[in-house]
């Protein structure tokens, strides 16, 4: 096999959890930006460069219109209940030619055998032979990116919690900012909202990759989000419930020009609690 419209990509076994978390999204109507799903036999071929793996690769990004690409993993097991994998495989952002994209792919499947991907699958008691898929999407430029936990991932409590900052979420995923923290209410009512200190937004640049821009200083401790980006998330969240049941979802957005993307979704773990809780902060 080779790629497959997201929507379409329903066996962990070969497109890896992310990939059908996502093509759940998709088929639920969800606002998941489309792509495809490499199954983890042909990302290994990719990897060893093999011709008619190379060629089948480069007919699925002619599908993609030219338009940016983000290269994610989706390695089985990963975005589970019970391991989020969460930081340990390479996202690589801004593919913009045939090229870059085999070279984002083997980059994600190499990011799986790392001292600490194994690492990690020890520590979670994964099974230890690694079969990476891969989740290529359209690239969301986003203004203003973060995370939501539908649970407080500190106490437990039963809350939304998102933090946000500008530009990709790369900024948050990296400890570059402080980034604005909300806490909502079930029902949506705000509980909190505490500014954070973003001065460095992540960029798309035009040659490809991304890059680190100063944000104009009366933006650096101004909220990014407003009542009606809130309501837009709580409104996601409550659809994530429909979709997947009410457990409690962690997820990644974006918005770009007033609208909503849901990026990634996983149930929450108390790895991926771990994760962000231990997160660095500059």
């Amino acid at each position: 096999m080779s790629g497959v419209p997201l929507r379409e990509a329903q066996d962990a076994w070969l497109y890896g959890g992310k990939a059908v978390q996502l093509g759940a999204a998709l088929r639920a109507g969800l606002p998941v930006p489309d792509g495809f799903g490499l199954d983890a036999d042909f990302v290994g071929a990719v990897a060893r460069r093999e011709g008619g793996a190379l060629a089948a690769l480069d007919a699925v990004y002619a599908c993609c219109d030219e338009h940016p690409l983000a290269v994610r993993s989706s390695a089985v097991g990963e975005d589970s209940a019970a391991a989020s994998f969460a930081g340990q495989h390479a996202t690589v952002l801004n593919v913009r030619s045939a090229e870059s994209l085999r070279h984002a792919v083997v980059a994600v499947w190499e990011s799986g055998r790392t001292d600490s991907a194994v690492a990690y699958r020890e520590r979670v008691r994964a099974d230890h032979s690694v079969r990476i898929g891969v989740v290529i999407q359209t690239l969301v430029a986003a203004d203003v990116a973060g995370v939501l936990f539908t649970c407080n991932p500190v106490t437990g409590s039963d809350e939304l919690v998102i933090e946000a900052s500008w530009g990709l979420g790369e900024a948050i995923v990296q400890g570059l900012v402080i980034p604005d923290r909300y806490r909502l209410a079930p029902e949506g009512r705000l509980l909190e909202a505490k500014s954070g200190f973003k001065d460095i937004a992540v960029r798309l640049h035009p040659a490809g990759h991304t890059h680190q821009e100063r944000v104009a200083e009366p933006l650096v401790e101004a909220h990014c989000l407003g009542p009606d980006e809130l309501a837009a998330l709580h409104g996601l969240a409550q659809r994530c419930d429909e979709a997947f049941g009410q457990n409690h979802h962690d997820i990644e957005w974006a918005f770009q020009d007033g609208r909503l993307f849901l990026l990634q979704r996983r149930p929450v773990t108390k790895a991926a609690v771990r994760s962000l809780c231990a997160k660095p902060r500059q």
